[in-house]
């Protein structure tokens, strides 16, 4: 997450498309993919997407993403996810992945949320949503809390100008979706655009 800056963030409840996008975006550079836990059986798609990654993204890190609850970071912890990520910080799921040494994302919108959520353990704290917190949130509590490493999700584009200002306030990385996979290019399964809008993200990083 910190070498390249962009985390990929995605569901399909069709594994052949969700084999097609992560391959895609590693093709593009990506090397850490967020496959987010929102449908229904995203838990079976996500198995598949992992025995994929072990054989063809063998540099890639997949985590999974909108977990929530304990049980649940268990269950795709047990079927390999690399990291877990939250839109709010859970302090059972810190418990579960602090056991098993899997990185922890939890997401926080306060100062205060930040600082419980480094208490239980969690080095890398997801800012969420991104867009309605701002580049002055991140500016904001970087200043007193320098040691923070931020996560922003939500609203962030792959576009030069909105990849810079985050970056320039200060985040480690940003979680990318819908702006990052449209719906046409999806439809159409234009892969190729996928990977070279990662490329091209990844030159407005660090």
């Amino acid at each position: 997450m910190g070498e390249t800056g962009i985390v990929p963030v995605f569901y399909h409840k069709d594994i052949e498309v969700a084999k097609k996008v992560v391959k895609a975006c590693y093709e593009g550079g990506v090397r850490a993919f967020e496959f987010t836990n929102r449908g229904a059986f995203a838990h079976e798609v996500f198995a598949e997407l992992m025995k994929f990654v072990c054989k063809e993204c063998t540099e890639l890190a997949l985590g999974v993403g909108s977990v929530v609850d304990a049980p649940t970071a268990s269950l795709y912890i047990q079927m390999g996810a690399d990291f877990v990520v939250g839109p709010l910080f859970n302090p059972d799921v810190a418990k579960v992945c602090n056991r098993r040494s899997v990185p922890y994302a939890p997401g926080c919108g306060t100062a205060s949320e930040v600082g419980q959520a480094q208490e239980a353990g969690c080095w890398l704290i997801k800012v969420f949503p991104g867009d309605v917190l701002g580049t002055k949130f991140v500016k904001g509590l970087m200043a007193p809390m320098p040691w923070t490493k931020l996560m922003v999700t939500g609203g962030v584009e792959p576009t030069q100008e909105n990849l810079r200002a985050w970056f320039d306030a200060g985040v480690y990385c940003v979680g990318m979706g819908s702006k990052l996979f449209p719906k046409d290019v999806i439809e159409a399964q234009d892969w190729g655009y996928i990977t070279d809008k990662c490329r091209e993200s990844l030159k407005y990083c660090k």
